[in-house]
């Protein structure tokens, strides 16, 4: 009886070696994703788009957003959740390059990019940030940071929400309804 209780154990215990193994064998096949950036969203005063010869700047003024040069329009409603939602929650899965001339082959060097800088409440940078269109994934896009040759592909596509045409971020505001005269 003893002598089966030791076989057993013994295989018990090299189910579990294995398993252990196996497990650790696993985490090299997992995708590991990062934080591109650490900034929260108080942090930031102005944010300048910019696409080929088009600009669009947003500033805060107190507690709410607008778009700088459109006086005409109102920020629509939650746009700029919708816009920190998706950016803060940007992650690198891998870096693609780290030369400076692959640049083009991912629509991020300085011509073909979509840049985006935020600035901070004492007017300086915080971040400076270069967008590129992913030609064959488009749940995803390349950023690059200004100072930096790598390119990252990021675990989700943003450039939609980087227009620069100030009807995608605004709109004419809706006359408000002047009070009725009652009847009598």
């Amino acid at each position: 009886m003893n002598k089966k209780f030791s076989i057993s154990f013994g295989i018990l215990l090299i189910l579990v070696g294995i398993y252990f193994i196996n497990q650790n064998q696993q985490k090299g096949y997992s995708s590991k994703t990062n934080q591109i950036f650490d900034i929260e969203e108080g942090d930031i005063k102005k944010i300048l788009i910019q696409s080929n010869d088009d600009a669009l700047e947003i500033a805060r003024t107190d507690t709410s957003w607008e778009i700088i040069g459109h006086d005409s329009l109102k920020l629509k409603d939650n746009i700029m959740n919708t816009f920190f939602d998706r950016f803060l929650s940007l992650e690198s899965e891998r870096i693609m390059t780290q030369k400076k001339e692959n640049w083009t082959k991912y629509n991020i060097d300085d011509s073909q990019g979509t840049h985006l800088a935020l600035i901070g409440h004492d007017d300086n940078t915080i971040e400076y940030l270069v967008f590129g269109r992913s030609n064959s994934d488009f749940a995803r896009c390349y950023i690059r940071k200004n100072q930096s040759d790598n390119v990252h592909l990021a675990n989700q596509n943003i450039i939609y929400i980087l227009q620069t045409n100030p009807n995608y971020w605004g709109e004419k505001p809706t006359p408000e309804n002047s009070p009725t005269e009652p009847t009598n």
